[in-house]
């Protein structure tokens, strides 16, 4: 459509998903009204996916709140003024902290966060300035066994290396279906047409999961697993390489400790021992490690199939200690170390200070923390049980973990008359945001700038694009990243500081550190000065400026606005020196930690059940809770359904359409069944982020078409142990055909 008076386009980098594509809106106004691939973007180059499509249906959603909610004495939330709300928050959370201690203030930190700049700049001061160490995120519905795995490996929990998608051989694929997901720690758009460009290379393609994903159907090779397996698998894998000398550290060797002790530890991992709990031929695993090992470059990706398991740690361990044993890490081809744009420079090689796990524990059960964090199944017993530490206020920043995390009746209850006090960032009125007594509404992607701080780090190009806000804010509206720093005053006890002083202290204490750093770009500068030399318009565009110049490609924010559609960096390059921070300064491939886990994934072996096992599964058209409201997004294939293969129908009695009971550890569940041969016998899959009938939210369309809560199937008990992530996948479950009802007379 070219452009007229009343119409006009604008850039905008989509938050969407972990894909980051660029789109073009289409603005008539001061609306969206189309949103298309932008073909010039140095990333993702055109691609686009219904999720990105819905842009304008999302960013004008009826439903949203534009204003910020005060809960009156009535109990009844009602629309206020911003400083009616931030007053509030300063009046009610300072008191219970000065009275009761930092860790009397919890943190709940959801997935979209890290899909905003404000999310990337601000929870890190806001942390900062609580000292509250009850910190629960959206890792450890996820991603923390890959934190924890890194860490131990690598010394630092954010060493994540991804797979070089676009040069490798042979990949190897476990719990991921990014044909639906669009990839995760691993930001790729167009990733369906990277792994078709990898077969037209004449590579090959190998994925392991229990469905036949739209992924699965893609691949040379496909190998259905008994759920939750997935660490036996890869240890078996290993064992092979082992004993039929397989192994090839190449440009690894002598940075590497601890193969001898790896070589040791899998040795009770034969295929043989391992084919029945993973329901996996012998013959079929030793063809998989063969070849992974013959490859001429290779790379094993594990994802939240892997993690969200008994022994997601274990899995994530094995991905990479794979990697290491075939050569592959750190190599063109291989799985590399991205460098993003504002990462530090890098540091010369050289031991760190490593990575500790259980630095402090939960006060209830004693759950250890990962990386700063603690258990989000923890999070309701915290706040029920009495006792000094108790979590009285909470702060919820993007998060709904009434239906991300397990038992959430449980933490329904406990929101509503455990707390004193409780505030939401959130732009909708949700299955959590609705027990808060101030909720603060960020405003439309559209009217906000946008960086992707987090998913450069996992990119599997480097590059940085940045966008504008495409559209003003509205009358009465604030900027997320002015409603972040606010909230940081508020509770801080700085409440009325001009909020541009947030983002002037964090410059300063920066480059105070920076110039003292005998590794950074500006030491022994002035700080004053290089604070005075900044660009940007606002305090946001001021920090993205500031962490650019102290990063490793001489880049300033000018140069992103003058390459609007994104700078390219390159390939990904061989940099395991850089990020290698154990106290060893080598891969310490078998860490304490998981050497005292192996035992546990040894007793495995020998537990096999006859049941049936749940599985998640994803949607092209959804993320996790936040795009039900989409119209778009609600419709179509996007269903609520249990997925059972046919033998399992008819050995159980359940028909196509009809309602069936589920029942696990946590409760019960009624749900229409879809009889499908995607699935394997002796597993059914429901997909998760559903369950949009509770009283009190504003989410129309959602609340139309609901679904029903997969994780309340779960009472929050089962945990992977090092990671303190949510056992969400593989879990045992009993299904029956519902009962009819009661006919009336």
């Amino acid at each position: 459509m070219p452009e007229t008076d009343a119409t006009r386009t604008a850039l905008r980098i989509c938050p969407l998903c972990e894909a980051t594509c660029g789109l073009t809106l289409t603005i008539e106004g001061s609306r969206v009204t189309g949103a298309r691939g932008d073909q010039e973007d140095v990333f993702s180059q055109g691609f686009l996916c219904p999720k990105g499509a819905s842009f304008g249906e999302l960013d004008a959603d009826p439903d949203r709140l534009r204003t910020p909610l005060v809960r009156a004495a009535s109990g009844e939330l009602r629309e206020a003024t911003w400083d009616e709300a931030f007053d509030t928050v300063a009046a009610r959370i300072r008191p219970l902290i000065e009275e009761h201690g930092p860790n009397a203030v919890g943190v709940v930190l959801g997935n979209p966060n890290v899909h905003t700049m404000a999310g990337g700049l601000y929870p890190a001061v806001l942390l900062s300035s609580l000292r509250t160490r009850n910190l629960f995120t959206a890792s450890t519905l996820d991603q923390m066994p890959k934190h924890v795995s890194s860490g131990l490996l690598f010394g630092s929990a954010t060493a994540i290396p991804v797979p070089d998608l676009d040069r490798t051989d042979h990949l190897l694929l476990l719990g991921a279906n990014p044909l639906e997901s669009n990839g995760s720690l691993c930001t790729a758009p167009d990733f369906p047409g990277k792994l078709k460009a990898l077969r037209r290379r004449g590579g090959s393609l190998t994925v392991v999961d229990p469905r036949r994903t739209r992924t699965a159907r893609l691949a040379d090779r496909h190998v259905s697993i008994r759920p939750g397996a997935d660490a036996l698998l890869l240890a078996a894998l290993a064992h092979v390489l082992f004993e039929e000398g397989l192994t090839d550290l190449g440009d690894l060797a002598g940075r590497v400790e601890g193969v001898d002790e790896v070589r040791a530890a899998v040795r009770d991992f034969a295929p043989e021992a391992v084919a029945a709990a993973c329901d996996v031929e012998p013959a079929e695993i030793r063809a998989i490690a063969r070849e992974l090992a013959a490859a001429p470059t290779a790379a094993v990706y594990g994802r939240i199939g892997s993690c969200t398991v008994e022994h997601g740690t274990l899995a994530s361990w094995l991905v990479d200690v794979l990697n290491i044993l075939t050569g592959n890490l750190d190599r063109p081809g291989g799985a590399l170390f991205p460098l993003a744009a504002t990462d530090r420079a890098p540091r010369p090689d050289g031991p760190g200070k490593g990575f500790a796990l259980g630095r402090w524990s939960s006060r209830v059960s004693g759950h250890p923390e990962a990386k700063g964090e603690l258990p989000m199944s923890a999070l309701a017993e915290e706040i029920e049980t009495p006792g000094s530490g108790r979590i009285r206020a909470l702060i919820a920043i993007a998060a709904n973990p009434v239906l991300s995390a397990p038992d959430g009746d449980r933490l329904d209850r406990a929101l509503s008359g455990g707390l004193d006090f409780m505030v939401s960032v959130d732009p909708y009125l949700n299955e959590t945001s609705r027990h808060a007594d101030v909720v603060l509404p960020p405003p439309p992607p559209s009217r906000s700038a946008h960086f992707d701080f987090a998913f450069n780090a996992f990119a599997v190009r480097n590059q940085a694009r940045y966008t504008p806000a495409a559209i003003p804010l509205d009358q009465g509206a604030m900027d997320e990243c002015e409603i972040h720093a606010r909230l940081i005053l508020a509770v801080g006890g700085m409440h009325g500081t001009d909020p541009a002083a947030v983002d002037e202290t964090v410059i300063e204490a920066s480059l105070v550190k920076a110039v003292a750093d005998p590794h950074s770009p500006v030491h022994g500068q002035d700080p004053k000065a290089l604070a005075a030399g900044l660009a940007g318009a606002t305090g946001p565009e001021r920090r993205l400026d500031m962490m650019l110049r102290l990063g490793p490609y001489d880049l300033t924010l000018g140069d992103l606005l003058d390459r609007p559609h994104g700078v390219d960096l390159g390939p990904l390059r061989p940099r395991l020196g850089q990020v290698l921070r154990t106290r060893s300064g080598r891969i310490e491939l078998l860490p304490g930690p998981v050497a005292a886990d192996l035992p546990r994934l040894r007793r495995a072996l020998g537990e096999r059940g006859g049941g049936l096992v749940l599985v998640g599964r994803r949607h092209l058209r959804s993320n996790n809770s936040w795009l039900h409201n989409v119209p778009a997004l609600n419709g179509g294939s996007n269903r609520c359904t249990l997925q059972v293969h046919p033998d399992d129908a008819a050995r159980l009695g359940l028909d196509e359409g009809a309602a069936a009971v589920i029942v696990a550890g946590g409760g019960r569940l009624e749900v229409p069944v879809e009889v499908t041969d995607t699935v394997r016998t002796g597993v059914v899959s429901l997909p998760h982020g559903w369950g949009h009938d509770r009283p009190g939210i504003r989410m129309t369309v959602a609340a139309a078409r609901p679904g029903v809560n997969v994780n309340q199937l779960l009472d929050g008990s089962l945990l992977d142990p090092l990671s303190g992530t949510a056992v969400l996948n593989g879990f045992a479950v009993d299904v029956a055909p519902a009962a009819p009802p009661l006919s009336v007379r």
